[in-house]
């Protein structure tokens, strides 16, 4: 089996690829890349424009070179609709899974992002995905994505205050992270929620979940719905050079 990570913005060294590979089976074959063209980082839905048009182009390429899946590295899920009315394999996004699985762990949920103006994205895709009931608050450190990894013991901390309040005033029962750089920080918040009095709380670390998820949907054989996901009908595009209208072509043939 063959996976591909997509992660959606410009900048170099955020993302890797290592903490994914202890996840997976030893014969899945992961893989990641980057876009070329867009955004340094996702934080509005601006950004999230942006980002998707090369999204959707790193989307038709890994299903060309034959992998089983691909998962978006963003938890705003950019060029994910898009991406699966391009293609035939699986596009998983990351919100849009871990906030069902978080639905199925617990009678509500909240989403703990990166900054507060991002509340409303929040709100809107838990609209969107049909678990606006499940959604108990979205709330943010305060931290810009590209200074998640400064200081990691200050995000520890901070997500557990977060998570704590979520629990206290907003009547949480599951966190999720609400940013893809939060990576790695599950445990150790479950750790100190527990010391807090809240043991047996979960914290799901959107990617692990989404990667998961991915590996299973493939492993399964089965494909999103071309009857909600038709593919685009073909006609004359201006402009996105890194998206050539070959490609679109490629993906829609027979």
């Amino acid at each position: 089996m063959k996976l591909r990570i997509i992660t959606p913005i410009t900048t170099t060294g955020f993302a890797s690829i290592e903490p994914f590979l202890p996840l997976v089976r030893s014969d899945t074959e992961l893989s990641h890349v980057q876009i070329e063209h867009g955004p340094a980082s996702i934080e509005s839905d601006y950004d999230e424009m942006l980002a998707t048009p090369a999204t959707v182009a790193r989307i038709i390429e890994a299903e060309r070179e034959g992998m089983d899946a691909v998962i978006i590295n963003c938890m705003g899920d950019p060029g994910m609709q898009a991406g699966r009315e391009a293609v035939r394999m699986p596009v998983i996004g990351p919100c849009e899974a871990t906030m069902h699985l978080a639905s199925m762990l617990g009678h509500t949920f909240s989403v703990i992002t990166v900054m507060k103006s991002l509340r409303r994205a929040f709100e809107n895709h838990a609209k969107i995905y049909g678990l606006q009931d499940k959604l108990a608050s979205v709330r943010a450190v305060e931290i810009p994505v590209l200074e998640l990894e400064d200081d990691r013991e200050r995000l520890v901390m901070l997500l557990a205050d977060e998570a704590q309040q979520a629990i206290e005033q907003d009547g949480a029962h599951v966190m999720l992270f609400g940013c893809t750089g939060m990576i790695g920080a599950a445990q150790a918040v479950e750790e100190e929620l527990a010391r807090r009095g809240y043991p047996d709380v979960p914290v799901l670390d959107s990617m692990v979940w989404a990667v998961k998820m991915a590996e299973a949907i493939a492993d399964m054989g089965v494909v999103h719905s071309k009857l909600s996901w038709p593919f685009p009908p073909e006609k004359p595009i201006q402009g996105f050079a890194f998206l050539p209208r070959q490609m679109v072509a490629a993906a829609v043939a027979d």
